[in-house]
């Protein structure tokens, strides 16, 4: 029974997003409210609530000091020259300037870390996009393809896995190389194509879809001139990659890392306190937006996990498995992986669910750890950026400009065909036993 009533939660909140009928704000918060109703559990809502909030606070204060570091910067004229650059290096040619949000993206994104990429990516490359009058999407989901590929051994899904199982990291994913070269080549043949169809629509003279959301960055297109600082150029730069480098480098929160760049980025740039006011409140209605949804999202993971709905929903799927597909699971799991990221989180699907499949496959004569190559191609991999459990999915809609849905809908393809090409490459390469 908990087990359904989570599903369904899940599935509801996916349907009123995609279908844009009420606010993700407002699905994050309602749904798993209801739901902990249902299943008799409404006394123990506000403290599911507590402890999914205490787990995001965090990640909401590091995006909310972010947006307002990144705003500034861009504010400051920081992103004209970058963007100058892309210009003179890949042209105005929608095809090429895809090629190059994916390989910015892609080499951004070898620290592991999605927000970062995200963070460095889209705000640099999203003025050239509206200059152009591209689609906001196509940034978007380049993004997210060239970062959602990438499951090198530092990175988050890899790390649960191998300590999930308890296998060797070397045993995990070296036979999984040439399966993400096969995913890398098919994110830049997407990307190519996706241009090349920008291309096509731009000379046509077709409009851009009006999918805007609330942006976290401006459009640097409209900025106010007055406020760039070209002789603080150097600074500006020293100080953004001092701010990213101490962030990737891990020996300061960064949320900290944020709020004391922030800080440090006002006072540089704009000595007079009502100057710096004014740049605050400029930005504060991103920040703000970012940060209730970030809170929202924290207090459905709370209560969708403190109520036992996610692991009731692991035990369920994974020991009603059907005799013939036994023999299959890695094949099934590798084909539903980037889909179940929309319903379980990473901790809980790497060490909860994942453990029980791998005991399911190991009683079928099938090895656990070719269920767990077979969750990487897509459980928060190629699944991350558009799944409502990770706060990179809101971190990439609103600093691309788009509506949630409007993200959700045009990459979830993508990402899942990424998911499907590399599973393909694994079952002809043997590294997954079909």
């Amino acid at each position: 029974m908990l087990a359904l009533i989570g599903a369904s939660a899940i599935l509801l909140l996916l349907l009123l997003i995609l279908s844009n009928r009420i606010s993700p704000l407002a699905a994050l918060i309602l749904v798993p409210v209801a739901a902990a109703v249902i299943a008799g559990q409404s006394a123990d809502v506000p403290g599911y609530v507590a402890a999914g909030l205490s787990k995001i606070a965090p990640v909401a204060a590091m995006f909310v000091f972010a947006i307002l570091f990144f705003g500034i910067m861009t504010d400051a004229g920081l992103l004209a020259p970058l963007v100058a650059l892309v210009l003179r290096l890949v042209g105005e040619r929608p095809s090429r300037i895809t090629l190059g949000t994916a390989a910015l993206a892609l080499l951004i994104h070898l620290d592991g870390s999605g927000a970062v990429c995200f963070l460095v990516t889209i705000p640099a490359l999203r003025p050239l996009y509206d200059r152009l009058g591209m689609d906001r999407r196509v940034l978007a989901c380049t993004a997210s393809l060239a970062a959602g590929v990438n499951f090198l051994p530092w990175t988050g899904p890899t790390l649960r896995a191998s300590a999930a199982l308890k296998v060797p990291m070397t045993d995990l994913f070296t036979p999984m190389i040439p399966v993400q070269a096969t995913g890398l080549v098919f994110v830049f043949a997407a990307a190519w194509w996706l241009g090349k169809r920008e291309e096509r629509r731009i000379a046509a003279g077709s409009p851009r879809p009006t999918v805007q959301g609330d942006a976290a960055i401006p459009n640097t297109a409209d900025d106010d001139r007055t406020l760039h600082r070209p002789r603080l150029f150097p600074l500006n730069v020293a100080l953004t990659m001092l701010v990213v480098g101490v962030m990737i480098a891990g020996v300061v929160e960064p949320a900290i890392v944020f709020m004391v760049g922030t800080a440090i980025a006002l006072v540089l740039n704009y000595p007079d306190a009502m100057a710096q006011r004014a740049r605050v409140d400029a930005h504060a209605r991103a920040a703000l937006l970012m940060a209730t949804i970030l809170l929202a999202a924290g207090a459905f993971t709370g209560i969708m996990n403190g109520s036992g709905m996610i692991g009731a929903m692991a035990q369920t799927g994974a020991t009603h498995v059907p005799a013939p597909l036994g023999q299959h699971l890695p094949a099934l799991v590798g084909v539903v992986a980037m889909p179940l990221s929309l319903v379980f989180d990473p901790d809980s699907f790497y060490f909860g669910v994942l453990p029980v499949i791998a005991h399911v496959s190991d009683a079928f004569g099938t090895s656990g750890i070719a269920v767990a190559r077979a969750a990487l191609l897509g459980q928060m991999t190629t699944g991350f950026p558009v799944s409502p459990l990770t706060p990179a999915t809101f971190l990439v809609a609103g600093l691309s400009g788009v509506e949630l849905g409007a993200h959700q809908r045009f990459s979830i393809p993508w990402l899942f065909a990424a998911s499907l090409v590399m599973l393909a490459a694994a079952l002809l390469l043997g590294t997954i036993p079909l």
